[in-house]
């Protein structure tokens, strides 16, 4: 979600497609999540039809882009400041430090976002994990791949499963996340706007960071940067015979490796036994996800070569092109749509009602986006970080 808009390469619409995808699947999740306000209509008076109708759309809308949303993201994270880096190089600069100034302004804006949004903001993940793009930036591919890979193998995860087998006592950490969004809970039914924002982007951030360290996100996202930047080297994301040959291979290997590894995750994260359910089954979980947004990146890359799919995807060209705005917008009106100090529509909006708002929301987002860069060649907030970013010359 970086803003590109200073880089002097042409600029790759399907990359601008890819991200408007991942930012609009981002606000269907979180629509029917109600931006993380678990409230929703009393089953027990609505239609039997509506409830089996509200389980399909939640079931194939998270099968679909529950965890691989954001992983798009996170990939096209690095591959952005690959391009960011290499036109810079090319002006015998090093963006590196440039880019750890935006990271810090990054900030800044995952806690305009997590002020609308109880559950904390992957921003303020990307703004830190985003460090390990300065470190590598001048690394050979192979040791940056050989280091991506692993961490997608979550070293952690195997650390405890492993200290488990020859310790019977071991504990995993208690980070406290169940309890910490309890309490956000608590005060975003209270309606207290004040309390709301003060409280989202303290205890809120807090509770997503430790979350992020529990569910596998911190090392899954480092990695995904790396492969992203890698990306960008190979130039992959380029319409050429020999990139769609090497994205249909990745399609198949991903399509293949999916099946097994949701299987796999699906009876290790239901085991009995917390230790394997948190350790191996959160890793199996990673890689199934790892695999699925591959398969969708993938497929999207091989329709983009055809001229309907491009002019299908239109839309969300112009809807990636403001991905910081749309993103942080939909987390406001979000909020101003589910939680008591809005229209408290929570209790009234199923799962299906809840997906056609994020259509509805999604639809003028996309009406504004074309309004604005008429007269604009970036978004609001894109053109604010780009003034910040270069703020001072060097």
């Amino acid at each position: 979600m970086l803003d590109t808009s200073f880089s002097k390469s042409p600029r790759i619409e399907l990359v601008d497609a890819l991200r408007g995808f991942a930012v609009m699947a981002i606000l269907l999740l979180h629509n029917l999540e109600h931006f993380i306000f678990p409230v929703y209509p009393d089953r027990g008076f609505q239609p039997h039809w509506l409830n089996v109708l509200d389980d399909g759309v939640f079931n194939v809308t998270f099968s679909l882009l529950a965890g691989k949303s954001y992983a798009i993201f996170a990939l096209l994270f690095g591959f952005t400041f690959h391009i960011q880096y290499t036109n810079q190089q090319a002006k015998g600069k090093d963006f590196g430090y440039r880019f750890l100034w935006r990271l810090v302004l990054l900030v800044g804006f995952a806690t305009l976002n997590a002020a609308f949004f109880p559950a904390g903001d992957v921003l303020l993940l990307f703004s830190i994990v985003g460090i390990l793009l300065f470190i590598v930036r001048k690394w050979s591919s192979n040791t940056i791949l050989t280091t991506a890979i692993i961490l997608l193998l979550q070293p952690i995860e195997w650390f405890h499963f492993i200290a488990s087998i020859f310790d019977t006592t071991y504990q995993l950490p208690d980070l406290g996340v169940g309890t910490m969004y309890k309490e956000v809970g608590a005060y975003t039914k209270e309606g207290n706007f004040i309390k709301f924002i003060l409280g989202n982007i303290t205890l809120g951030q807090k509770a997503s960071l430790l979350w992020a360290v529990g569910a596998g996100r911190f090392l899954q996202t480092a990695g995904l940067f790396l492969i992203g930047y890698l990306i960008g080297r190979k130039q992959l994301f380029i319409s050429t015979e020999a990139n769609l040959r090497f994205w249909v291979k990745t399609l198949i290997i991903s399509a293949i490796a999916f099946a097994p590894l949701y299987e796999l995750k699906v009876l290790l994260l239901g085991n009995e036994t917390p230790l394997i359910s948190k350790t191996v089954g959160v890793v199996l979980d990673m890689w199934q996800k790892f695999a699925f947004t591959f398969v969708l990146v993938a497929s999207f890359f091989i329709l983009y070569q055809k001229e309907s799919f491009k002019n299908f995807t239109s839309n969300l060209r112009f809807y990636g092109k403001m991905s910081l705005t749309n993103y942080i917008t939909q987390s406001v009106g979000g909020a101003f749509i589910y939680f008591p100090f809005g229209l408290y529509l929570a209790p009234y909006c199923g799962y299906t009602l809840s997906l056609l708002i994020g259509f509805a929301f999604f639809l003028l987002q996309v009406q504004f986006c074309k309004w604005w860069l008429k007269s604009h060649k970036q978004g609001p907030l894109e053109n604010l970080w780009h003034k910040l970013t270069w703020i001072y010359k060097g």
